[in-house]
């Protein structure tokens, strides 16, 4: 009981510090020019760095970091593409449905279960229960494949900016059956693309079923426009609320956008020889010209003569080359990367290497990385749930193989961060208040707790006859075994019984030497609240939970 009222006592104190704590031009990533040495000149502290360009620094980062030097690290995560992971981890990976089987396959066989349930209505719920379910595990598998990369992948920034680009093109799991592709619409159109092109990332996002059914473009016809899409393309993909676009300009897109939607059959409608020349189909993409508005348009003061599907890749052009769009792009950036209000001259020197390069992302963001105002922000950051809550498992869990993400998306959702949840199209807010309440500290408190104590759920699989899990180092036979088992369910994952020798890894955090002599920089109220604990579990609760550990 002492134990506990001393961990309260000192918890209270590093919250109450928290809670007042809270209250040159560059080479594009692409080319072959000589790294920089900007970072290495101002000697930047490797775990702040690293805090920075990954979901949060661990001894591993650090080996990679320190083999290379902080610039050619940054160079190395800017250009990074394909990650290998874990043999163990790709195992996961590999066994998931959504990674088995193509969107076209899944969504054909969804819409038969869908139709045959409807049939079924008024006499039996089972098929629609069926097919609820089978929706919600696809979307958990997305889920799971982006958490596992998040923690494993060598390519952290790749990662952050697939999150990022999941954020900035929001789309909701709750709008009918999306939830199905938020799997596909992450890795064919978002991760390709997250450090690529903006004008390729951005036509993706059109192109993709998942967006199109969620902002109801393919309802949009001719003398049936649906603007919906269109504004959101606008106002949040693009140019942004205040980026100088009328509500005659909304109208317009919304005619060149009309006939693109979505086809789940194999075939395409029937129609007249000449609109079968123009018509397109791509997966499950469709442009259907019978439902096209084929007159002349005016967006943003240019003449978009009416020819088909041509239409939409004019207009994406126009979009991503916008000053406007330029701007809006990297304040956004910005906002996530350096300070919550960034300056005006550090996002100015980023849309103009954006307009330079044509949107190159990449290149933007290395115009960021070695600016002073990035350097002087380290360590101030305030970390959003996602960055809180896989910072602490990275470092606590280093080297370890978890089989069983159940946990970390509960603890999302007690954060308030739903993967996918955001019901609004604008996406979870990037700013220090929106997550620096009193509630979310006393939460994060209690997930500090339950990683600091060795949280078993990561490592259990759900099953009653679940076998215990082994380090990276397991044996082909026992990843393949572990993977078999791992838990689908929507519902939150419930601990199987383990065999009473076998203990989950521990986390790596008191007995760390990293850790401890990371610590040794925290503030002297942090120092004292560590050095008042009693066990190995109250130290790697206080260091989790202490204000350090909330920003980035």
């Amino acid at each position: 009981m002492n134990i506990q009222l001393n961990l309260q006592h000192a918890i209270s104190a590093s919250l109450l510090v928290l809670l007042a704590a809270c209250s040159t031009q560059s080479q594009q990533a692409g080319d072959n020019s000589t790294v920089g040495k900007t970072l290495t000149q101002a000697a930047v502290a490797p775990e702040q760095l690293l805090n920075r360009l990954t979901w949060g620094n661990n001894p591993s980062s650090l080996q990679a970091l320190q083999t290379v030097g902080p610039d050619r690290y940054l160079d190395q995560q800017l250009r990074a593409r394909n990650a290998v992971l874990p043999p163990a981890i790709q195992t996961q990976i590999d066994a998931m449905t959504i990674s088995r089987q193509p969107l076209t396959d899944i969504m054909r066989d969804l819409e038969a279960r869908r139709v045959a349930s409807e049939q079924q209505k008024g006499t039996d719920d089972t098929l629609r229960k069926e097919y609820q379910q089978e929706l919600t595990r696809l979307a958990r598998e997305a889920s799971n494949r982006a958490l596992l990369r998040d923690i494993y992948s060598p390519n952290q920034l790749q990662e952050q900016m697939s999150w990022f680009w999941m954020n900035h093109f929001n789309i909701h799991n709750g709008k009918a059956n999306v939830r199905a592709m938020l799997g596909d619409f992450e890795e064919q159109a978002i991760r390709p693309n997250a450090l690529g092109n903006f004008r390729d990332l951005l036509r993706a996002t059109v192109m993709h079923p998942a967006m199109l059914r969620y902002l109801d473009n393919e309802h949009n016809a001719a003398n049936r426009i649906n603007e919906n899409y269109a504004r959101e393309l606008m106002e949040l993909h693009t140019m942004g609320v205040n980026g100088g676009y009328t509500q005659k300009d909304v109208q317009e897109l919304a005619r060149v956008l009309t006939g693109v939607g979505i086809n789940l059959s194999k075939d395409a409608p029937r129609m007249k020889p000449e609109l079968e020349k123009i018509y397109f189909k791509q997966g499950l993409f469709e442009f259907n010209p019978q439902r096209h508005d084929f007159g002349e348009k005016q967006v943003l003061g240019k003449t978009i003569k009416g020819r088909g599907m041509a239409e939409l890749d004019e207009v994406l052009v126009l979009l991503s080359r916008q000053p406007a769009t330029a701007n809006f792009v990297s304040q956004k950036l910005a906002s996530f990367f350096v300070s919550d209000m960034p300056s005006k001259e550090l996002t100015d020197k980023m849309a103009q290497r954006f307009l330079q390069t044509d949107g190159d992302i990449a290149a933007t963001l290395r115009v960021m990385f070695n600016s002073q105002e990035f350097i002087a922000s380290l360590g101030k950051k305030f970390k959003d749930p996602m960055h809180y809550m896989l910072a602490s498992v990275r470092l606590a869990y280093d080297g370890n193989t978890i089989v069983n993400t159940g946990p970390m998306l509960n603890w999302l959702n007690m954060m308030g961060q739903q993967l996918n949840g955001r019901q609004t199209p604008d996406g979870y807010a990037l700013n220090e208040s929106s997550w620096a309440s009193s509630g979310q500290m006393t939460v994060r408190f209690d997930i500090a707790k339950s990683i600091a104590g060795g949280n078993p759920g990561l490592f259990r699989i759900d099953t009653p006859a679940a076998q215990p899990v082994q380090s990276m180092q397991t044996t082909p036979a026992m990843q393949v075994q572990g993977m078999q088992a791992a838990p689908l369910a929507p519902q939150p994952v419930k601990a199987a019984a383990q065999a009473p020798q076998e203990k989950p890894p521990q986390p790596a955090l008191a007995a760390s030497p990293y850790v401890k002599s990371w610590s040794t920089k925290f503030s002297p109220a942090t120092q004292t609240a560590l050095n008042q604990t009693r066990t190995p579990q109250e130290w790697n609760a206080m260091f989790l939970a202490s204000p350090e550990m909330m920003r980035r």
